[in-house]
């Protein structure tokens, strides 16, 4: 019998994480490439430290990108973000570029021509999840969590928000009754500030915004309200903490609430199943939830490199649907090509529209004018409907 009363926690990191300054960094790489050439080959990975950046990795495109450009960019991912403090400014790091051609060898494994269809850029294995928590199909912890931070930081932007910093970090934890969340247990916001501010300064910021993001009586009692438990968070950033891309995959995907595959997401261009057959997953489970096939959905797909087809498409709807596991992923699978390139055509991904999904999360966004968060629309309801 599943367990039906629990209580699940979930965490996410601002834009200002050492990590997610990383993943930003390697997705706006990937959108500089793409821009030049929709079948560049990008797979860059970025280290922060102390006013410096390190990006490594390897490219092929049809343009050249100099290490000049890289480098511009990464600077300004940097000061959007909103760091010009002493130990990490946008103007003084020190930055270095290890980026070099791809490998001959997985090119000959990965290119299609005339004789033979696009392969798999590795091989792995790729989750999708959706669920009815939220109106967005995602488990609530981890997005409200998303929300919390996200909403900190356009207040830190747009300046209804003086004082806090961009390093932030958040955690909820939702009590779930008959299987369905119910309420908060405990909070916790930890977030970079201003030396001058005092911990209730920050907690009496940050109250209104975890109130205005929980339901209505959901808030959590006053003694597990923690805001910066340690008492004080001057130091932040990767002046306070190295970062990595690639790091936080669980805050990107669904908070623990679903398996994940183990690929990371950012800074990898969409021949890289790790992302796309990742995006596909969710787009699948998506509008399996939202057709009403099933309240809760996962889908597992299985590739190997230099292979075109997936090994395998498993679906699992926890015992919550009405149809047939194995009829629906045979569905799946005729109304969506999930080749590496049946993916990116059907999604359209393409395009230079990275940089904005390494914060916040990957999943749970609002499908955007020029393509961005394609596979989040539901536009196969009415077809799995037909079908079942």
């Amino acid at each position: 019998m599943p367990l039906e009363n629990y209580v699940f926690t979930s965490e996410s990191v601002s834009e200002g994480h050492p990590d997610k300054v990383c993943d930003r960094v390697s997705d706006a790489i990937v959108d500089l490439f793409l821009k030049s050439d929709p079948e560049a080959r990008v797979a860059v990975e970025t280290l922060a430290t102390t006013n410096k950046i390190v990006l490594a990795g390897e490219v092929r495109g049809e343009q050249h990108i100099s290490h000049t450009q890289m480098e511009n960019v990464a600077r300004q991912v940097i000061k959007n973000i909103g760091y010009e403090q002493r130990g990490f400014h946008w103007q003084d790091i020190n930055f270095y570029n290890f980026v070099h051609e791809q490998s001959a060898d997985i090119a000959m494994g990965v290119d299609g021509d005339t004789n033979k269809e696009e392969g798999a850029g590795d091989q792995g294995i790729m989750f999708g999840y959706a669920c009815r928590e939220t109106d967005v199909l995602m488990p609530a912890p981890v997005y409200y969590a998303n929300l919390i931070l996200k909403l900190m930081t356009d207040g830190r932007h747009n300046g209804d928000i003086k004082g806090l910093m961009p390093d932030a970090k958040a955690q909820v934890s939702l009590r779930y009754v008959d299987g369905k969340p119910v309420g908060a247990t405990s909070v916790v916001v930890s977030t970079q500030h201003a030396k001058n501010m005092t911990q209730s300064d920050v907690r009496e910021i940050v109250r209104p915004i975890v109130n205005k993001v929980l339901p209505e009586g959901w808030m959590c009692p006053e003694e597990e309200f923690y805001v910066n438990p340690t008492g004080r968070f001057v130091i932040g950033g990767p002046d306070g903490d190295a970062g990595l891309t690639g790091r936080k995959i669980i805050v990107d995907t669904y908070g623990g609430k679903a398996p994940h595959g183990g690929g990371a997401f950012s800074g990898k261009d969409p021949t890289k199943v790790d992302r796309s057959a990742a995006y596909a997953a969710r787009y699948l489970a998506k509008n399996v939830v939202a057709a009403g096939i099933a309240e809760a959905c996962t889908i597992q797909l299985s590739y190997a490199i230099g292979v075109a087809k997936p090994l395998s498409v498993y679906v699992n709807n926890h015992g919550t649907g009405e149809v047939d596991e194995k009829k629906l992923s045979e569905v799946l699978q005729q109304l969506v090509d999930l080749s590496p390139r049946g993916i990116r055509d059907h999604l359209k991904l393409h395009r230079p529209i990275y940089e904005r999904t390494a914060s916040y999360g990957h999943f749970g966004r609002k499908p955007a004018s020029d393509g961005g968060f394609s596979w989040e629309k539901t536009d196969l309801v009415d077809k799995l409907k037909a079908a079942f």
